[in-house]
């Protein structure tokens, strides 16, 4: 077969604004949820260091989300974590899933999983929580941080859908303004 017949038969798909603004706000929200993460895990090492003012500006922020009790967070260097193991699971879970998420979906797609899926992964969380509240069963950090990350892996197969429809949008938009 000839290179001409070969060139004729291939599709070339250039991408589209929407395409290259949906690369942009995944990366964008990828590199939030591991800063936020990484405050999280900076504000004991920064407390550890001497660095008072830096981690108290940590603390305080996280104060306003979480209830930060220290014998339900997670400690290094001899402090504690900026939020308890639950949220501190909430964040990785949704940080680690946001950084991988092209790999499992198509930043093309904008539809989201059966909302069944979302529900279900919140089971463990309530009745972990429930367990514990009732005094029926100590749940631990782990307990905590698995079932946080696991809702909050899930649900970034409903943020980014929202995100990447946005950003088509938004791509729309102006390629009707350039015109």
């Amino acid at each position: 077969m000839s290179a001409a017949v070969v060139e004729r038969n291939s599709l070339t798909v250039e991408p589209t604004r929407g395409d290259r603004f949906a690369v942009v706000i995944w990366a964008l929200t990828a590199t939030i949820a591991l800063a936020v993460l990484a405050l999280i895990i900076t504000a004991p090492l920064a407390q550890a260091g001497n660095h008072t003012g830096f981690s108290s500006t940590i603390y305080k922020a996280f104060s306003f989300i979480c209830h930060q009790i220290p014998e339900r967070s997670f400690h290094v260097a001899g402090h504690q974590f900026a939020v308890c193991s639950r949220c501190t699971g909430l964040y990785a879970g949704f940080a680690l899933a946001a950084l991988i998420y092209p790999l499992a979906r198509s930043l093309k797609r904008s539809d989201t999983p059966r909302r069944i899926w979302l529900i279900l992964a919140a089971v463990p969380l309530l009745i972990d929580f429930a367990l514990g509240y009732f005094s029926i069963w100590e749940n631990t950090h782990l307990s905590r941080f698995l079932t946080g990350a696991l809702l909050s892996s899930l649900a970034v197969f409903y943020v980014m859908p929202g995100l990447i429809e946005l950003s088509h949008a938004i791509g729309g938009r102006l390629a009707r303004k350039a015109e």
